[in-house]
C-alpha cells in the first residue's frame, strides 16, 4: 500500500543512482538501513533480524529475513541526491539484481569479511561487468569471527580479476576491531556508541599502527601512479601528494571501471558508513557523466546514440513492474534523455501503443512523495501505464528509439496450482498474470490435456514465495502440488522438410508453402530464426507470419511439450499466391512444418543443470561431497577458507529436491549452500518416445 507524501522537486545537478548488491547475508540491507539513518531519511534504525527494517517492507522479506524485492529510495547526503535500489542476494531472485544493474550509474559491492567473495557475489558482479557499472565495494562484518580483510581483497583480485585500491584498512579485527584508518587523510576514525555511530572522531595514526599504515597508503599510490603521469612525478620525487590531486584520479579509473575503491566497517555495529557515502559521492559517476546510451530505431533498426540531457527527446526504460492494490500498476522506470510531466501523454514505443503518466512518484520503500516532473538521471515510478512490461521503452512517436532489451534466464521448476474453490479460479488466474507481469523469470499456463495450472520459477524459494504472495497477499485459497522439473527438447539432426497448407475459411480459400530446414545449434545458443526468401518473391508480411508461427511453436515443444532450445530454423523457400496465400496460412504452415520437421530430426529431451555451492566447516566436507555424489553431482573445486570450505558442484535439478534437508541433517545445520541455473545437458534417457 501507498502513503503519500507532499509534492516534490528533484534536483538533477548532484545525483548518484547506485545499487547495494551482494551474497545473500553479506549485510546489504542492513547496510542500506545505515545510509537511510545517517542521511535523516529515517530516525531509528530498522534491523533485518527484528523484522522492522525500512528497505525489507514486504511482509514476507520481514518473516524471513531476506530481500527478494528491490526496493527503491531516495537520500541526501553532502547536498547530493542519492537514489539506492536495495537489490536480493539469493540466487532465485537474480531477475531483480539484473533489471537493477540494468538502470543504475554505480554500485555498492558489499563483501562479508569472514566469506569473502561467495558465489552469488560473483553473479551480480559478472551483471555488473556485463552492464559496465562503476563499483565501490564494502568490506563488511569486520567484528565476526574470523573477519580478514586482507583476505577478501586477495579473494577480489583472483575471482573477480579486479584492481582493487583499498581507501581504508581496519584497525584490529573480529572483538578488537574498533576503527578504520584513512589512507588518503592518513588518520584514526572512531565511532561513538552512544550516539549510534552519528558521531565520528578524528585521530593522528597512533605509533602501532603508523608502520602498516604508510606501506597501506606507499600501496595506493603506487597503484595510481598507473593511471597519472602528473602523480608519477610526484611520487617519484619523493614528495608528499596532497589529497586533492589524489581524489580526480580514483574518481576517473572508478568511473571508467579500471579500479574499485574498497573500504570496510561493521554495518550492525554502526560503523564504516560514512566514509562509504562519502565515496559514493566522491567516485561514483554523476548520470550525465556516463557515455550516451545505445539504442536501435524501432523502424529502421539503425543503432542511436542518445546523450544523457533533459534537453534531448523524452526517452526512458521500464525496468520493474509492480502490483499495488490501490493505485494499480506501479511501473518504474529510468530516464535517460529528456523529460516528462505528471499528467501527460507519451508514447510505448515497444508496444506502439499509446500511454500516460497519470502520476509520477519517487519512492521510499512502501511510500512514496508525489513528483510533477521527472528528467533525464531520474528514477522514478509511474501510475497509469497500460500496456508496459519490464524492459519497455517510452518516449514519443517522433523520436521512436528503443533501448535493449533485458533478457532473463528461462525457469526451470514447476509446481501445479489449483484454486480451493472453482469460483476462484477465474481470480487466481488474474493473480498468475499480475505476478508474471510483475516477475519476467516466473510464468504461468494451463495444460492442454489436464487443465491444471502450472507456474514455473528459479527455483523452491522462488516458487514458495509466489505461492505464499497468491495465498496471503492476494487471499487466494490454492492448493500446490510437488515441484517438478521443467526439461526442454531440443534435436541432434539436421532436416529440410516442406510443408503445404490449403485450408477454406469462411467460403475463402487460404494456401501457403513452406521449405524448412531446422538444425541443433549448440549448447546454450537459443533458438533463432533465419530467411533466405527474397522480398521481391514473397511480401514482407508472409514473412513475419512465418516467423510468428515458429517463434510460436518453440513454446509448444515437440512431442512432450517442453520448450524448445538451440535450434536454427531457416525458411528456404515459400510458395505465394498473390490470390489465396494469407498471413494465418503462412503462420499455420510454418507452426505445423516444425513439428512435423523436428519429428523427424531425432528429438531428445534436455535437464536443468544446477550449479551448487556448499559451504560447511571441515569437519562435515567428506558428507557433504557424499551427499552430493549420491544425487549424481560433480565436484569441480573445494576451496578452503578461515572458516569453511567452500565446495563447487554441478548437479542435475531433478536429483536435487529436498537437498536442504539433507544438508542441514549432515552438518547439524552448520552449513549453508547456493544453487542457480547453470545449463541444459541431455538427459540420459533423452529420446522422447523414438
Amino acid at each position: 500500500m501507498l502513503h503519500s507524501a507532499p509534492m516534490a522537486e528533484s534536483n538533477p545537478t548532484k545525483r548518484r543512482n547506485i545499487g547495494i548488491m551482494a551474497h545473500i547475508d553479506a549485510g546489504k540491507t542492513t547496510t542500506t538501513e545505515r545510509i537511510l539513518y545517517y542521511t535523516r531519511k529515517t530516525h531509528r534504525l530498522g534491523e533485518v533480524d527484528r523484522g522492522d527494517a525500512v528497505m525489507d517492507w514486504m511482509e514476507q522479506e520481514q518473516d524471513r529475513g531476506i530481500t527478494i524485492t528491490s526496493a527503491a529510495t531516495t537520500c541526501f547526503w553532502k547536498d547530493h541526491q542519492i537514489n539506492i535500489i536495495d537489490t536480493p542476494g539469493h540466487v532465485d531472485f537474480t531477475a531483480e539484481v539484473e533489471r537493477s544493474l540494468r538502470v543504475l550509474d554505480g554500485a555498492v559491492a558489499v563483501f562479508d569479511a569472514v566469506g569473502g567473495v561467495e558465489p552469488q557475489s560473483e553473479t551480480v558482479w559478472a551483471q555488473a561487468d556485463y552492464y559496465n557499472v562503476p563499483r565501490l565495494a564494502y568490506v563488511n562484518k569486520m567484528d565476526r569471527v574470523g573477519a580478514d580483510f586482507f583476505h577478501v581483497l586477495d579473494d577480489m583480485h583472483d575471482k573477480l580479476k579486479c584492481t582493487t585500491v583499498p581507501l581504508q584498512i581496519p584497525i584490529g579485527s573480529e572483538n578488537s576491531f574498533t576503527g578504520v584508518i584513512d589512507l588518503l587523510a592518513m588518520e584514526e576514525i572512531h565511532w561513538d556508541r552512544e550516539s549510534l555511530g552519528f558521531e565520528m572522531t578524528k585521530n593522528p595514526i597512533a605509533d602501532e599502527q603508523r608502520a602498516n599504515a604508510e606501506k597501506w597508503r606507499d600501496a595506493l599510490l603506487d597503484k595510481l601512479t598507473h593511471y597519472s603521469d602528473k602523480l608519477t612525478e610526484l611520487y617519484l620525487e619523493g614528495e608528499e601528494i596532497p589529497v586533492e590531486k589524489i581524489l580526480p584520479v580514483i574518481r576517473r579509473e572508478t568511473i571508467a571501471g579500471n579500479i574499485v575503491p574498497v573500504y570496510c566497517g561493521a554495518s550492525l555495529r554502526n560503523m564504516g558508513v560514512q566514509p562509504l557515502l562519502d565515496g559514493i559521492v566522491n567516485f561514483l559517476p554523476a548520470p550525465e557523466e556516463l557515455p550516451a546510451i545505445v539504442g536501435a530505431h524501432a523502424k529502421k533498426g539503425d543503432e542511436v546514440h542518445v546523450e544523457r540531457t533533459p534537453e534531448g527527446p523524452p526517452l526512458a526504460l521500464v525496468f520493474k513492474i509492480q502490483a499495488d492494490r490501490e493505485a494499480g500498476t506501479l511501473s518504474f522506470i529510468r530516464v535517460y534523455s529528456g523529460s516528462f510531466k505528471a499528467n501527460s501523454a507519451v508514447h510505448n514505443i515497444a508496444k506502439r501503443k499509446k500511454e500516460r503518466f497519470n502520476r509520477l512518484l519517487r519512492m521510499h520503500a512502501a511510500r512514496s512523495e508525489q513528483l510533477q516532473s521527472v528528467e533525464a538521471g531520474d528514477i522514478a515510478v509511474v501510475i497509469g501505464l497500460k500496456f508496459a512490461q519490464t524492459g519497455d521503452t517510452i518516449g514519443s512517436e517522433g523520436f521512436p528509439v528503443l533501448l535493449e532489451q533485458m533478457h532473463f534466464p528461462e525457469p526451470v521448476i514447476s509446481v501445479a496450482i489449483e484454486p480451493r474453490t472453482l469460483s476462484e479460479r477465474e481470480k487466481l488466474k488474474q493473480v498468475l498474470s499480475t505476478l508474471s507481469l510483475e516477475d519476467p523469470t516466473f510464468t504461468s499456463k494451463e495444460d492442454d490435456d489436464t487443465g491444471e495450472l502450472i507456474i514455473s520459477g528459479m527455483g523452491e524459494l522462488h516458487i514458495d514465495v509466489l505461492v505464499t504472495r497468491i495465498t496471503q497477499d492476494w487471499g487466494v485459497g490454492a492448493k500446490v502440488g510437488n515441484p517438478q522439473v521443467t526439461y526442454r527438447e531440443s534435436i541432434s539432426t539436421e532436416v529440410t522438410h516442406t510443408e503445404e497448407f490449403d485450408r477454406v475459411l469462411g467460403g475463402k480459400e487460404n494456401t501457403a508453402e513452406v521449405t524448412l530446414k531446422v538444425e541443433p545449434l549448440p549448447r546454450g545458443t537459443g533458438n533463432r530464426f533465419n530467411n533466405q526468401v527474397r522480398d521481391a518473391d514473397v511480401p514482407q508480411q508472409m514473412i513475419e507470419a512465418v516467423e510468428r508461427g515458429i517463434l510460436g511453436a518453440f513454446q509448444g515443444g515437440i512431442r512432450v511439450g517442453y520448450p524448445c532450445v538451440d535450434i536454427g530454423v531457416t525458411l528456404v523457400k515459400a510458395g505465394y499466391d498473390e490470390q489465396t496465400s494469407t498471413e494465418f496460412a503462412f503462420e499455420a504452415a510454418a507452426s505445423r512444418g516444425f513439428d512435423h520437421a523436428c519429428e523427424k530430426a531425432h528429438p531428445i529431451m534436455l535437464e536443468p543443470i544446477m550449479r551448487v555451492d556448499v559451504m560447511c566447516p571441515a569437519e562435515f566436507m567428506g558428507d557433504v561431497i557424499n551427499l552430493l555424489t549420491v544425487r549424481n553431482g560433480v565436484v569441480e573445486s573445494v576451496e578452503s577458507k578461515p572458516s569453511v570450505e567452500h565446495i563447487r558442484a554441478t548437479a542435475p535439478l531433478a536429483h536435487m529436491f529436498g537437498f536442504s534437508t539433507a544438508l542441514r541433517s549432515t552438518s547439524q545445520g552448520r552449513a549453508t549452500y547456493g544453487m542457480e541455473f547453470s545449463h541444459f545437458a541431455r538427459k540420459e534417457d533423452d529420446t522422447l518416445g523414438a
